[in-house]
This record gives structure tokens, C-alpha cells and sequence, in this order.
């Protein structure tokens, strides 16, 4: 049986693991985005599928959630190292 530390470490590493990949695949789709205004002068998207648009609205709360969290961790570090 694990102990409930190694249990936590994993949650974070699984939590840290998710919410980089999202901010990665922001990130590269903002790129995609940029590229295809670049060279058409517009970008047009449409998504009829809810189930997609329902995991992309997650996606990018969870996103959002995740950047908020290292933020203050790391404003967080430092205040501590400047004082």
C-alpha cells in the first residue's frame, strides 16, 4: 500500500503534468492561430461537437486555474527571498 506522501506526490506530478501540457498546447495553437491571420488575414473556427466544446471550456479553466496557481507560488517564493 502507498503512503498517503507518495500518494500526494504523484497527485502533483499528475497535476503539474496536466497543466503544463495545456498551457504547451495553448500556447501552440495561439501559434497556428497567428500563422493562419498571418497568411489568410482572418481566422475562422467553428465547433458543432458539444462534447468537444464542453472538454475545451475544461481544458481552458483548468488552464487558467493551473497558471493562477504557479503564479502565486512563485510571487510567493519571491516576497519570501526578498525579505
Amino acid at each position: 500500500m502507498n503512503s498517503p506522501k507518495i500518494q500526494n506526490e504523484h497527485t502533483k506530478m499528475l497535476f503539474h503534468a496536466l497543466g503544463l501540457s495545456c498551457l504547451a498546447g495553448a500556447v501552440f495553437l495561439e501559434a497556428l492561430v497567428f500563422i493562419n491571420i498571418f497568411f489568410q488575414g482572418y481566422f475562422v473556427a467553428v465547433e458543432n461537437n458539444m462534447m468537444i466544446l464542453a472538454l475545451e471550456l475544461f481544458l481552458t479553466l483548468f488552464t487558467i486555474i493551473y497558471f493562477v496557481h504557479i503564479y502565486k507560488s512563485k510571487v510567493r517564493e519571491v516576497v519570501k527571498d526578498a525579505m
